[in-house]
């Protein structure tokens, strides 16, 4: 009988943890795969931590890594899928906005042969018009800037078989990463399936405004060089706004003599100072991924591990 492995990302999810497992218990129950539950607390600071060691202590078939701090959602994701030893890999968050009430849908197209089951959300209930909004935008941004193509509303819930797994593991180990490209983009064979995001059990999201803007640029960086060349498209634009000035310069020269060309000198300089800066901005922002990749430091540190006995197979 196959195996599926179910990843949680876990922080600060004290209260949703009971009804998470046991609404996913009874689903996983009524399939016809064996599984595991592998639970990452990643540096939880509520009881999360005390609520996922009972889970072990009394289920066998609940998992549980710990890591020694926090390391962020992507972290975890990455820390499950390698210490993960099901046939099929399904990734979600503990708040039951990922439905458990999928996975069976999951599995029926992994017993189809599909390599990667891709999730793609149809409607969130809980989301604001901002996130909404901005969610929106940020899938178009990427797709016109980045080399590959990306399914818009697509989130963290996904399926990987071990095929997929194993690529994940050993081919696509960057510190700044976006795990949700890597699935879309492996190749194998591919399906998206709708659902609706599930109302948020308990708590409340991780994500303020702040580190979604950053996951943003971090994202287009890693997915598209088009930002450094706009150096090039800066400067043709530069150049041609510079002729057309000096075409300007002339004509009034001709019609009412020599012109006073400070306010023109002014608005020049702040235009050519402002994208210097930015195209040096957008510069550093690459040295500091490659400086990140060149230092290599781990992508996360487990602290202990509960109920795993695997070797984790970098």
């Amino acid at each position: 009988m196959k195996t599926v492995t179910i990843v949680v990302s876990v922080y600060n999810e004290e209260e949703a943890l009971p009804e998470f497992y046991r609404v996913t218990k009874e689903v996983l129950e009524q399939v016809d795969w064996e599984y595991e539950l592998l639970f990452v607390n990643d540096g939880s600071r509520d009881g999360s931590l005390a609520v996922l060691q009972h889970l072990a202590e009394n289920d066998d078939r609940v998992k549980l890594i710990s890591f020694s701090r926090n390391f962020g959602h992507e972290a975890a994701m990455i820390a499950g899928l390698d210490y993960s030893s099901g046939d099929m890999v399904i990734c979600m968050d503990a708040d039951l906005q990922h439905p458990p009430q999928c996975i069976p849908e999951i599995l029926q197209a992994a017993e189809a042969g599909y390599d990667v089951v891709n999730m793609v959300r149809t409607k969130n209930s809980s989301a604001g018009f901002l996130k909404r909004i901005t969610s929106a935008g940020f899938y178009k941004v990427i797709n016109a800037l980045a080399d590959v193509s990306f399914e818009e509303n697509a989130s963290d819930f996904f399926a990987v078989s071990r095929k997929a797994v194993e690529v994940l593991k050993h081919s696509y180990r960057e510190k700044v990463r976006f795990l949700r490209g890597y699935v879309q983009n492996l190749g194998f064979k591919r399906i998206n399936l709708e659902y609706e995001a599930g109302v948020r059990v308990a708590g409340k999201s991780k994500y303020s405004m702040k580190k979604l803007f950053t996951f943003a640029v971090n994202t287009i960086l890693c997915f598209s060089n088009l930002p450094l060349k706009l150096g090039i498209y800066a400067g043709i634009f530069s150049g041609a706004l510079g002729f057309l000035v000096m075409i300007y310069t002339i004509w009034t020269w001709t019609q009412v003599g020599t012109p006073d060309g400070y306010a023109t000198i002014v608005v020049l300089l702040c235009f050519m100072f402002a994208m210097l800066f930015l195209i040096v901005g957008i510069i550093g922002e690459y040295i500091a991924i490659l400086f990140s990749e060149l230092k290599d430091r781990p992508i996360y540190i487990v602290d202990f591990t509960t109920n795993i006995v695997q070797k984790r197979d970098r």
